[in-house]
């Protein structure tokens, strides 16, 4: 009778140890491929007890060493021993902008333990670069695959970011400003930017990143604004005109919110079938390693994506106050998950692309790779397939290779994009490199 007691017991201590050692590790119960994909429904929070840390130190490529790509491609550095790069812009000429950049000062953030820890935690990670702020022109001249020129075109700015071209127009999204150069394909310099306007900036900034991208006939410019905080815990007036994607005229520089409730776009493409916007996001942080996924999604005109009342087309972020329940049905779910924390960033579409037949048609996404989840997820470039202009397969990996065997981190990539002769340019921010992937 005793025994009969005895081991169901055991068995349940055991259950709620393991449920216990999970919940206080912050480590995920599940793969971080099942949040990946048109996901219906996500599983339960479970925030941990301690905030989790667990960021990738930054340690570089050594000599000789590259990604990893799959058979059918390969894979070589297009420039090494760049400055944090962070964004590419391909020319129409062959030359490729780079903004090297990182976080502008912040001195309106929250001071305090655990914000001091991340900090040292996340220099570690290689976040503690202080920014270049330039913007870098790469040329191959001679067609080769590799840079072998590189003159800094423009200096000066504020944390540089997006960047896009209209005509004889360059476009930059600083920290905290969207400015135009004049700018004609062949230059290596340019010089006296005009204030496009202004954008939400600091003194907290904490989203920083800002991209820009122009619709096809150059007379709206979409630009996207982060967060000031991760839900809102700075107040919602610290969050005016951010977790949003703007639209602005490109000759006036008048603007309004094209579509809110996105709590850290970055990447920005228009679907080649469609020629819908679609938009990478990073999502919140706090309630457990297995979600909320990052997202892939089309982006609609008035569109409310639910930050940061709520995640994931409707689920309640119990942690704050003030929503109005009345919203919650407008709340447009996501196209495509990417897996919790996995930093998703970059994005382009595979238009021009020509690595062949299994990524002629899709989306290409840069994944920096995360700080909270056990264990580490991204660290990568993917691809989604996509048929007639919607995700249509699971994400196929492209470059991988990033976190050596010991989960340090070689490399971080960021900005991906489709360079005139068809390859796939992926900028990484601790290899100091612009890797470039083509068939072969």
């Amino acid at each position: 009778m005793k025994k009969r007691i005895v081991f169901p017991l055991i068995l349940l201590l055991l259950g709620v140890a393991a449920v216990v050692f999970v919940r206080s590790s912050g480590r995920a119960a599940l793969p971080v491929e099942a949040m990946m994909g048109p996901i219906r429904q996500l599983p339960e929070p479970n925030p941990p007890l301690i905030t989790t840390l667990n960021v990738a130190p930054a340690i570089g490529w050594k000599a000789g060493e590259r990604p990893t790509v799959p058979q059918g491609l390969k894979v070589n550095a297009f420039a090494a021993g760049l400055n944090h790069p962070r964004w590419l812009l391909p020319l129409p000429n062959g030359d490729v902008l780079v903004a090297e950049s990182n976080a502008p000062p912040k001195p309106g953030e929250k001071k305090g333990l655990f914000a001091w820890v991340q900090s040292l935690v996340m220099k570690r990670a290689g976040a503690g670069v202080k920014s270049p702020n330039l913007i870098v022109l790469l040329r191959d001249a001679n067609g080769d695959g590799v840079a072998e020129a590189r003159t800094v075109l423009a200096q000066g700015l504020v944390s540089p970011y997006g960047m896009a071209l209209v005509g004889d127009q360059l476009y930059v999204a600083e920290a905290d400003k969207l400015v135009r150069f004049a700018f004609r394909p062949g230059q290596t310099t340019v010089a006296n930017p005009v204030k496009v306007t202004d954008l939400p900036g600091g003194p907290i900034n904490h989203h920083w990143t800002k991209n820009v991208i122009a619709s096809a006939d150059g007379s709206k410019l979409y630009v996207t604004v982060g967060s000031n905080s991760n839900i809102g815990d700075n107040g919602m007036a610290a969050e005016e005109g951010r977790a949003a994607i703007w639209e602005v005229d490109a000759k006036t520089g008048g603007h309004r919110i094209y579509a809110y409730g996105l709590r850290n776009p970055n990447g920005l493409a228009f679907e080649p079938t469609s020629k819908m916007l679609w938009t990478v996001v990073n999502e919140r942080d706090g309630l457990g390693s297995d979600i909320v996924p990052d997202y892939l999604t089309s982006v609609d005109f008035g569109g409310f994506y639910g930050w940061p009342w709520y995640y994931w087309g409707g689920y309640i972020d119990k942690r704050v106050d003030g929503r109005d329940d009345m919203q919650q049905q407008y709340v447009e779910r996501p196209d495509y998950a990417l897996g919790a924390h996995t930093a998703s960033l970059g994005l382009a579409f595979a238009s021009g692309a020509k690595l062949g037949p299994r990524f002629a048609e899709g989306a290409f996404v840069g994944q920096h790779g995360s700080w909270n989840r056990k264990p580490k997820a991204g660290y990568k470039v993917i691809f989604v397939p996509f048929a007639k202009g919607r995700p249509a397969g699971k994400p196929v990996d492209v470059l991988t290779g990033f976190l050596n065997k010991d989960e340090k981190a070689r490399g971080r990539p960021v900005g991906v994009a489709i360079d005139r002769a068809g390859a796939l340019l992926v900028a990484d921010d601790v290899g100091n490199a612009v890797w470039r992937v083509t068939a072969g």
